[in-house]
């Protein structure tokens, strides 16, 4: 799901805070799918920065929590994981199995609810850019703990606290508060809603839940970024801090 800069995005706009944001996903999945296919923050960023710190993952049983129209999940299972993918956009999920074929595990399931999946189902999980749309975490990580066998993973990446402050210096860092940016999908205007979270309320909610952080990690890009966009990424050792990335233990 988006977050930082993984499309035009307009940060700051007056009034912006006072728009309604929009909760159908389904309204622009194909459009979302379609700039983020191969976009900087997604193809050359977070999918292989998460790809990464996943490693080896051949025969291990992984959820794919908000797994759109699936690239992360084509991703995993491409490299020997047995993946099952939930998403609630019904739209997201009808490209999902059009790209990932009949045979896919996709479930439609909100993460503020229960998992529709009983104890200890996977080895990891992976929520790539979606947690930072929720107000509470105590409950979806908690279910997400439940879902995990004991020492399985969850592997994070939300956007970093510490941009947010930098795009908005005049806002409360240490504060958890809602705010909305505008992103254009293909050409599709949408307003989106997000939850700031300072490091420390982050790295609280995850050991609250029962989880032992194992990694934390600020990536630099993919290589053959900076070929493919020079103008973002620099030098081909460019690095920015964009997302915020953790490998998670389940105690």
């Amino acid at each position: 799901m988006p977050g930082w800069g993984d499309v035009n995005r307009s940060r700051g706009s007056p009034g912006l805070d006072d728009q309604t944001p929009t909760t159908d996903y389904d309204g622009f999945a194909e459009a979302y799918a379609a700039e983020t296919e191969s976009s900087l923050l997604n193809a050359y960023y977070a999918r292989p920065a998460i790809l990464d710190l996943a490693g080896d993952v051949t025969g291990r049983r992984i959820l794919d929590v908000g797994c759109g129209a699936g690239p992360l999940f084509e991703a995993l299972r491409d490299r020997g994981a047995d993946v099952t993918g939930m998403e609630p956009s019904a739209q997201m999920l009808e490209l999902a199995r059009k790209r990932l074929g009949d045979g896919a595990v996709l479930t439609q399931a909100d993460l503020n609810d229960r998992l529709p999946f009983p104890d200890d189902a996977f080895d990891d999980a992976v929520a790539c850019l979606v947690l930072h749309y929720l107000e509470d975490w105590s409950a979806p990580l908690a279910e997400l703990r439940r879902v995990l066998v004991s020492g399985g993973r969850l592997i994070v990446a939300v956007n970093h606290p510490f941009v947010y402050k930098h795009f908005y210096p005049d806002r409360d860092y240490f504060t958890t508060h809602e705010y909305a940016e505008e992103h254009t999908f293909s050409d599709q205007r949408v307003v989106l809603s997000f939850w700031h979270r300072p490091l420390p309320a982050i790295t609280g909610a995850f050991t609250a839940a029962g989880f032992r952080i194992a990694v934390v990690s600020e990536p630099y890009p993919a290589p053959g970024a900076h070929k493919r966009f020079p103008d973002e990424v620099k030098t081909p050792d460019s690095a920015f801090l964009c997302f915020l990335f953790f490998v998670l233990e389940a105690a």
